[in-house]
């Protein structure tokens, strides 16, 4: 590690937590962000931010200016740029270190076994069930870490499921069918800080997992009340 880098994650570094060890570990580290949207944006701001080796992204919407007000990974000037597009420059510029990989495509079947391959942790930032029934499959199938995220309103809901254990998404949701095609009528209201509040802590959870530290949320759920500011840890399975 250079003297740039040293300088660049001095802050990080000087925690007995991560120290250099734990941010050589984060230089190898590969994330991908599935969506870059409310949740995507601060995940992939702070993985890029700390030093994370390679992050992958996937989303094929462009952004809107109804996304603004959550989206803070782009600007007014950017409305109805690709996002991935967008994000890679935003990201590139904040740490040139962190390669950024772009895929300006939906996740399906036929494509996420041969994404997923390429990456060590799989971090949830969509916004559908279909999609994270997609990912917890194939997490399950490559064996890796599917760190989970979802927010709705004021409230919020993250958790690590272990590729090793009988614990995943189905166990937050079994009528699978049913909410595999589920299909929402109107865009779901949400507060721009419910996302950012979710998606740093779906960071921490990689943090936690890559570094060694802490007790991350392996096969436990967080639920999030922002209305009460109430945050309950509920073991799964």
């Amino acid at each position: 590690m250079n003297n740039i880098d040293l300088e660049r994650y001095t802050r990080q570094i000087s925690l007995p937590e991560i120290g250099i060890d734990g941010q050589k570990k984060l230089s190898q580290t590969r994330v991908l962000i599935v969506g870059v949207g409310g949740l995507g944006s601060p995940i992939s701001i702070y993985l890029t931010a700390a030093g994370v080796g390679t992050i992958g992204l996937i989303d094929n919407d462009v952004v809107s200016i109804s996304n603004l007000h959550r989206q803070v990974l782009y600007g007014s000037s950017q409305v109805n740029m690709p996002k991935t597009d967008c994000a890679y420059n935003r990201l590139h510029n904040l740490n040139p270190n962190v390669i950024i990989n772009t895929y300006n495509i939906r996740l399906d079947r036929n494509n996420a076994e041969k994404i997923f391959a390429d990456y060590d942790y799989i971090v949830d930032a969509c916004d559908n069930f279909a999609t994270r029934y997609i990912i917890n499959d194939v997490c399950k199938a490559l064996h890796k870490t599917y760190v989970y995220g979802a927010i709705a309103q004021f409230h919020g809901q993250v958790a690590v499921f272990d590729y090793s254990s009988d614990v995943d998404y189905n166990t937050l949701y079994p009528d699978r069918e049913y909410f595999e095609n589920f299909k929402a009528t109107q865009a779901p209201p949400v507060i721009g800080v419910t996302p950012a509040i979710v998606g740093i802590l779906e960071v921490q959870q990689v943090l936690q997992l890559v570094c060694g530290f802490g007790s991350p949320l392996i096969n436990e759920l967080l639920v999030i009340d922002l209305l009460s500011f109430s945050m309950n840890r509920i073991k799964l399975g």
